[in-house]
């Protein structure tokens, strides 16, 4: 098996990071307010007594029943590690640690990967540290946004891959993970390099819907490590869902905490990471659409309180709240409350999340005081990048060490033109010694004849203007002699930070497994949840 060596280095240090995310690691004063909990090992005892007390017994029975049930509908046997942990979730010493993304196609980018690893290393930290309790790691499936765009597509070796969706597009707009595979296919898989697993192809061939893709492809990556996977668009759960339903449609109490919050927020110099509505809530159409709830406050409107955004339904406060009570499966929060949702369910601790899930995560926190649901600590995800053993020895071949990849492409180009022996090119001295020869022909034109001293300066900046055009071709003469350094120095600045940014927001996890299988394992050895560092793993 393949080795990785791992070295680390502070967020901040990469340039990559928010401002916000960089100061809630720093533990920043003025960011206290909007968390509970730092995310430490000693806060853990702490948050596992608050939520033992708040979450109920029939709250685990609801959850651990319908886990079964997916795991039942997807058929099969359920893998070794993922049936213990669910044996596990049904006592009260079980909690969570959870990661949610999107059903991005074949796993979208990198950080899918890195999420769930945060997820299973920080459950096996908290065994060790806590062990009369048992800790379970949790993808939590985002079956029920209907950004169809946002999830259609993913890069592998420099081609975007994508699919125009269901035949028709009669299910687009609805909740993505209900989404039909049939095309998918024909249209997609049949243009996929040979190289691709089985495992990647049969998640698609064999599932019906877009859920259960994700779900198989998930279990095929991590299963032996007992990754439970929910979907949490099923009527059983959305039982749980009504005490938040009944509040929302009668007081809109989550907009309310989130605008005194983002009034803290920006008075603390950050800005909100998402916009909440007068309603955060969806609907779900007789048509399977998912659209947006909004209080009607048109004069004179047939409507008398609430319309289904897109449709020509309407309803009063009344009718929704016996709706919410009757079918609650027929609403879906967004983004200022599908996290709730997700506490009310699980006997959560931990939400691990990327920079800007952290940031909508601080705007929240209000929300779930005002249904008394304790707010979990909120970890950012570990956050990498790889570096091949082909990529690594480029970088040593040019001189640099593996923190110098992150310095702009100018100044890399410099550090290795001067370890290269290419001498530094600059007429400085020569401009400035110009600028003083013609100060002195400038004065004394004013003293012979005043109207020559515009065509003095007129000659003054030509001969400045053409001094730096002679530094420029100097400075090029001087990078020719290193072009093939600098060609190389680039293309693994570009291979590294594709388009301009992390690999780990572009790259598709393929792209490295099909050259290095151990990759997964690889992370399970290097990346450490509660380090809150970037790491570099290189392939050994």
């Amino acid at each position: 098996m393949a080795t990785a060596d791992c070295i680390t280095l502070p967020y901040a240090a990469t340039g990559a990071f928010s401002g916000l995310l960089t100061d809630y690691l720093a533990q920043k004063p003025a960011l206290a307010p909007f968390y509970h909990r730092f995310p430490e090992l000693a806060a853990f005892q702490a948050q596992i007594e608050e939520k033992k007390a708040a979450y109920l017994p029939e709250a685990r029975q609801r959850l651990v029943a319908d886990l079964r049930a997916q795991y039942a509908e997807l058929g099969g046997e359920v893998p070794p590690a993922v049936a213990a942990n669910l044996e596990l979730l049904a006592r009260d010493t079980t909690f969570t640690v959870t990661t949610g993304h999107q059903l991005n196609l074949f796993t979208g980018p990198l950080y899918f990967v890195y999420k769930i690893i945060t997820a299973i290393k920080l459950s096996q930290e908290l065994k060790a540290a806590y062990p009369t309790y048992d800790f379970v790691p949790v993808y939590w499936l985002a079956t029920e946004d209907h950004d169809f765009a946002e999830i259609n597509h993913f890069q592998l070796f420099g081609k975007t891959y994508s699919w125009a969706g269901p035949a028709g597009g009669a299910s687009l707009g609805g909740p993505v993970g209900r989404l039909p595979l049939a095309d998918l296919p024909s249209e997609l898989l049949s243009q996929l390099p040979p190289e691709v697993p089985a495992a990647f192809r049969d998640a698609y061939t064999q599932s019906a819907t877009l859920s259960e893709a994700t779900r198989r492809l998930a279990a095929s990556l991590f299963s032996e490590h007992g990754l439970v996977c929910i979907d949490a668009d099923r009527p059983a759960l959305k039982q749980a869902l009504k005490p938040l339903l009944e509040k929302e449609l009668r007081e809109q109490f989550s907009n309310q905490a989130v605008q005194a919050t983002n009034a803290q927020l920006t008075a603390a110099g950050y800005k909100p990471q998402v916009y909440s509505r007068p309603l955060n809530l969806f609907f779900i159409t007789d048509e399977g659409k998912r659209e947006r709830l909004e209080p009607d406050a048109t004069p004179g409107a047939d409507c008398t309180q609430v319309t289904v955004r897109g449709t020509a339904r309407c309803h009063s406060q009344a009718e929704l709240m016996a709706m919410a009570a009757a079918e609650p499966e027929r609403f879906s929060p967004n983004v200022v409350l599908r996290p709730v949702y997700q506490e009310i369910l699980l006997p959560n601790l931990a939400y691990i999340g990327g920079g800007a899930e952290v940031a909508y995560w601080f705007q929240l926190k209000d929300v779930f005081a005002a249904l008394g649901v304790p707010y979990p600590l909120v970890l950012p995800r570990n956050s990498a990048m790889y570096l091949s053993r082909a990529n690594a020895n480029k970088l040593a071949k040019l001189g640099l060490s593996t923190f110098d990849i992150f310095k702009p492409l100018a100044e890399l180009k410099k550090q290795v033109g001067a370890a290269l022996g290419q001498e530094e090119i600059s007429l400085a001295a020569q401009q400035q010694a110009l600028a003083a020869t013609f100060q002195q022909v400038q004065e004394l034109a004013q003293r012979l004849d005043p109207t020559l001293v515009k065509t003095v300066a007129a000659e003054a900046q030509k001969a400045a203007g053409s001094l730096a055009g002679l530094e420029k071709r100097l400075s090029k003469a001087a990078e020719a002699k290193h072009d093939t350094a600098y060609a190389q120095l680039t293309a693994l600045k570009d291979k590294l930070f594709p388009e301009g940014g992390l690999q780990e927001r572009t790259d598709n996890v393929l792209s490295i497994l099909i050259n290095n299988p151990s990759f997964i394992e690889q992370l399970l050895a290097c990346l450490e949840p509660l380090k809150l560092e970037f790491a570099v793993v290189q392939e050994g």
